[in-house]
């Protein structure tokens, strides 16, 4: 077949990485099994998303479709939206670019360190049938929700936010203290969150300075999370334990957000990286590296 052979970038963004397709000429769809062959970091190239970059119905730069790890497809992902706007960015050579997702259009723009993105990631969805939960709660800054026993629960009463994902974050003294491994799984999948949810384990340390652990759904422990940390920085600012502006420090280093007064939106700063190019055949799955990652902010194999 003509289109067997594709070339693809592997990108991360504080080691969330990804798997970038350009499929703006040539459309691309895998199903979610090959996908998740893909995703297998045993046997395949490995990856916590997929990246596939469309042309945008909406007319703006491009359209993000997400996929995660073992095949589901998902609204947002911070992460990955500072990759796609580096990319087009470099395209374009403008210092603004707007990509359309699921979750809505998002605006990514040149940050100050070299390699560094901006992102709007829009307005925070506060609301339990916004978010959305299982039944109605007034106030989500902490629901009613413990795994363990009642009279000595493990964890219980999460903030939940949506940044385009559903999140559920518990405010810890010690994020190592807990199996995340264990727990994600099971608060994952919780009825009250009826369409999943990214669980976080959050622990501020000193003002607006907060280290978080994340199981993110689809995929389980990552390095980062681009809307965990927008989410964590909402809940932490709607509930006075910290400011409007916070660095969230995770696994692969920190993300730096700000939690806008004059519209409420969230705009998340942290650095990209091209990891290789490769190439890849999509009817025996075998690939190659094609060429090693770029730090200087070039990435010819998209462009």
């Amino acid at each position: 077949m003509a289109q067997a052979r594709r070339p693809f970038l592997k990108m991360n963004g504080l080691g969330n990485d990804f798997v970038v397709w350009d499929a703006r000429d040539q459309p691309l769809r895998l199903t979610p099994e090959v996908i998740a062959k893909l995703g297998d970091r045993a046997s395949g190239i490995g990856f916590d998303q997929m990246i596939t970059v469309e042309r945008s119905p909406a007319g703006v730069d491009a359209f993000m479709r997400i996929h995660n790890c073992d095949g589901s497809q998902v609204d947002a992902c911070g992460n990955a939206t500072r990759c796609i706007g580096r990319l087009l960015i470099e395209e374009t050579s403008r210092h603004v670019v707007t990509i359309e997702t699921n979750a809505g259009l998002l605006h990514a723009s040149v940050g100050t360190a070299r390699g560094s993105i901006t992102v709007d990631m829009g307005k925070p969805r506060l609301r339990w049938d916004q978010i959305p939960l299982g039944e109605e709660f007034a106030d989500t800054r902490a629901i009613e929700l413990q795994i363990g026993p009642i009279d000595d629960p493990i964890l219980h009463t999460p903030a939940t936010v949506n940044m385009g994902n559903p999140h559920g974050i518990f405010w810890v003294k010690d994020i190592e203290a807990y199996d995340l491994s264990k727990v994600g799984p099971l608060l994952e999948h919780h009825p009250v969150f009826p369409e999943g949810a990214n669980i976080s384990l959050a622990h501020i340390f000193a003002p607006d300075e907060i280290r978080v652990k994340v199981w993110e759904r689809g995929v389980g422990l990552t390095e980062a999370c681009g809307t965990a940390a927008c989410a964590v920085a909402v809940a932490a600012a709607r509930d006075k334990k910290a400011g409007r502006k916070s660095t969230i420090h995770l696994p692969g280093g920190p993300l730096h957000i700000e939690w806008r007064v004059s519209d409420d939106h969230v705009l998340m700063t942290g650095p990209t990286e091209v990891e290789f190019e490769g190439e890849i055949d999509l009817e025996t799955l075998e690939w190659v590296r094609t060429a090693p990652g770029d730090a200087d902010l070039a990435a010819e194999a998209f462009a």
